[in-house]
């Protein structure tokens, strides 16, 4: 008999920077649903977001295996840094496909981002091929976008956005226990958001 493919989360995001929002948000898809593993998808760029506040692709790849390196079952990947840009979700998928074809691959998103979905390249291929889980958001309408490969899950609710954490190291405030330790002791290190 065939052994069951191992279930991939992939959770894609800027990560700019990765903080405990994001690890509670795996965490919890991880216990509380069939996912084997999640991997961090280091986005290089997002075609609905702007460029100019993103850090180099390099040093947010590297802040999501400072957060992840002790964690075995979730992992940054850079699969989206040698397609064309922007990257979309369905490209990679297929490049994960033709790469892993023992893995079954599921995507991870909020509640705020699968009501734009219909905004997503080649999204009916998506939504037939693959299966989305997505994490209630708080004023986001996830039940009026249901479709047969689209499961909310309610994990609890933290209101802690990349930007906030920018806003408030480029004010000076020490927002350590936001962030994963090693990832807080790189951006002091390398004076990242101050400016």
């Amino acid at each position: 008999m065939d052994k069951p493919k191992q279930k991939i989360g992939l959770y894609f995001g800027s990560f700019n920077p990765i903080h405990i929002g994001h690890m509670a948000i795996a965490n919890y898809m991880l216990e509380f649903t069939d996912l084997d593993k999640i991997w961090f998808v280091v986005s290089p760029q997002n075609p609905l977001k702007e460029k100019k506040s993103l850090l180099a692709d390099y040093h947010r790849l590297e802040m999501a295996h400072q957060a992840l390196e002790d964690e075995y079952d979730m992992k940054a990947s850079n699969i989206e840094f040698n397609m064309p840009q922007p990257s979309y979700t369905i490209d990679t998928l297929t490049r994960l496909d033709e790469k892993y074809p023992n893995k079954e691959f599921l995507v991870i998103m909020g509640g705020d981002s699968v009501e734009s979905i219909h905004k997503w390249k080649n999204y009916e291929t998506l939504l037939k091929e693959y299966k989305i889980y997505v994490y209630a958001r708080p004023g986001a309408k996830h039940e009026s976008h249901l479709h047969e490969h689209i499961k909310v899950f309610h994990a609890p609710q933290m209101e802690i956005s990349a930007s906030f954490i920018r806003n408030a190291i480029k004010d000076g405030k020490n927002i350590r226990y936001f962030l994963p330790r090693k990832v807080w002791e790189y951006i002091k290190e390398m004076h990242f958001y101050e400016k």
